[in-house]
């Protein structure tokens, strides 16, 4: 097989991995890559229709890729609502993804978690934030979960920076969840600072 063939192989390979991945942004960029690569391929063995097609999606691409990572930030797409922790469509989204939050979050109980936030992007629910009052004005985060498909947008920020919707309960602090530790990173950009063993944003008071 001559270095061409592989390189054409792979393009078409990372293609259809790009078709089997659950997170919209990873499937766009492999996608993109593949395509431009099978357009190079396609290319020097003059397959001009191939060449148009696999140029076009690549446009899509790009196209689809800045929309994306234009409003990954932008409060104006998303909007947190509060819910009863009985609330039968919650309880809908947590059983249906039952098996990934368990994955991440062992031993979690939603009976524990009076406080119920679906963060929504248009009609999509995209994430769940939960937590309990830990006393002293503090909410403890039970659980910070991420549909699949959206797990590269971290929606569940919306929640903290839009820190009315614990303001208006009484709190003045949020604590992360322990099974938030590998999330430094992300937490710390959202201005969550150590205290002791623990991760702790302090929201601001009118």
């Amino acid at each position: 097989m001559d270095v061409w063939s592989i390189i054409g192989w792979g393009g078409s390979a990372l293609v259809v991995v790009s078709l089997l991945q659950t997170r919209i942004l990873r499937l766009r960029l492999l996608n993109l890559v593949g395509c431009v690569i099978l357009v190079g391929f396609n290319l020097v063995i003059e397959v001009w229709p191939m060449v148009g097609m696999n140029a076009v999606l690549a446009v899509i691409n790009v196209v689809h890729l800045w929309r994306l990572l234009r409003h990954r930030h932008d409060d104006a797409e998303y909007e947190v609502l509060r819910v009863n922790s009985d609330d039968a469509y919650l309880g809908h989204v947590l059983a249906t993804h039952a098996r990934d939050i368990s994955r991440f979050n062992p031993g979690f109980a939603l009976s524990a978690s009076p406080y119920a936030f679906l963060v929504q992007r248009g009609e999509r629910t995209i994430g769940v934030v939960l937590a309990h009052d830990a006393g002293q004005g503090r909410a403890q985060i039970d659980l910070d979960y991420v549909l699949p498909k959206y797990r590269d947008f971290t929606p569940g920020e919306f929640v903290y920076r839009r820190s009315d919707v614990f303001t208006d309960q009484g709190f003045h602090q949020v604590l992360a969840s322990p099974r938030m530790r590998d999330s430094s990173p992300y937490l710390n950009r959202l201005g969550f600072h150590p205290e002791g063993d623990t991760l702790v944003l302090d929201l601001p008071q009118d």
